[in-house]
């Protein structure tokens, strides 16, 4: 079964919705692996602060049944697909990768380009699986770390516990 790691994020209510994320990822999946929750500002927009989070899980599901698995516990959660695409959120699943599969389709790119764009999504990812190799670049996340402006990076450790136990 390919490991798949998940990007959680939220600014409105944060702390209930990333729970709520872990609860029904766990729910679904069993046992999770979870990097530690980080604080940052938005990206694109001026709002709240976010908490981040990846979190692992092996699974034999499909890429695009998993999408619509994690759109799905968006939308229990309150998301609103009508909003900007910068714009405050109660919850921000995204499939950022499926073992070493490349994907690019209508609504599915693996990896998620946001990995070497964001510290939110880079920073937690590199917790869980620095020393695997990102599939396009043949580097391992921890060296792309490495090489991101410290200046982007904006993360500060946050003071949340979450359950990713069965």
């Amino acid at each position: 079964m390919p490991r798949v790691y998940v990007a959680i994020g939220s600014n409105l209510e944060p702390e209930r919705h990333v729970r709520a994320a872990v609860q029904a990822l766990r729910a679904r999946f069993g046992h999770l692996a979870a990097s530690p929750v980080y604080a940052c500002p938005p990206v694109g927009f001026e709002g709240p602060e976010f908490l981040n989070l990846v979190v692992a899980f092996d699974t034999d599901e499909p890429p695009r049944s998993l999408v619509r698995a994690l759109k799905a516990i968006e939308e229990t959660q309150g998301r609103r697909r009508d909003a900007p695409r910068f714009a405050d959120r109660t919850l921000d699943l995204d499939l950022l990768m499926y073992g070493d599969e490349v994907l690019e389709e209508e609504g599915l790119r693996v990896p998620r380009p946001e990995i070497l764009e964001h510290a939110h999504v880079l920073g937690p990812l590199c917790d869980l699986a620095g020393d695997r190799v990102h599939p396009c670049l043949g580097r391992t996340f921890r060296a792309v770390w490495a090489e991101l402006d410290q200046t982007q990076r904006g993360l500060r450790r946050a003071v949340l516990e979450i359950d990713t136990q069965d």
